[in-house]
């Protein structure tokens, strides 16, 4: 990547965390504004699981090696399934074990994206549980789908240039 795309996943990756850290989420569970969260999460979820196949799609048409969009679509699912995490944490009681901050939550979607796994945070109830099935889910195919892409366009770069000589 040139040093201008390394600098707008940078600051992509920056603004994406301040904006995970300043959304407005409270704890209120008995009114309407619990399925407004939960509404506004999985549309972010949805966002970012669509911004993650345009890329994919965009990147297939193009001979580019897709790290750039790839990167920032990884992030963006991954916040948005921490902010989804962490609305549920606190919206629902006994549906996360460990989780009490929106650190604890973005840390927690980062150890599931790696697949870390540590335990020390981890679904108990099943709201959480079938969250957390969604997100390994996004998380296995997203890697997959950007590691043979890049392993297929770079084999074609490769083809390519051999063809040239």
């Amino acid at each position: 990547m040139t040093k201008a795309a390394w600098f707008r996943v940078v600051a992509a990756v920056v603004l994406l965390v301040a904006l995970y850290y300043v959304v407005p989420v409270n704890a209120s569970t008995r009114d309407w504004r619990l399925a407004l969260r939960i509404l506004a999460a999985v549309v972010f979820v949805g966002g970012a699981v669509w911004v993650v196949v345009w890329q994919i799609r965009r990147r297939l048409k193009s001979d580019e090696l897709p790290l750039e969009g790839l990167a920032i679509a990884l992030v963006a699912g991954a916040i948005a399934f921490a902010l989804a995490d962490y609305v549920l944490a606190i919206s629902v009681e006994h549906q996360f074990d460990g989780m009490n901050t929106r650190t604890d939550a973005l840390y927690f979607a980062l150890s599931t994206l790696f697949t870390v796994g540590f335990g020390d945070i981890h679904a108990t109830g099943q709201g959480a549980r079938v969250l957390v099935i969604f997100q390994m889910v996004f998380n296995i195919a997203v890697l997959a789908t950007g590691a043979s892409l890049l392993v297929n366009q770079a084999t074609a770069r490769v083809r390519k240039s051999r063809h040239r000589d």
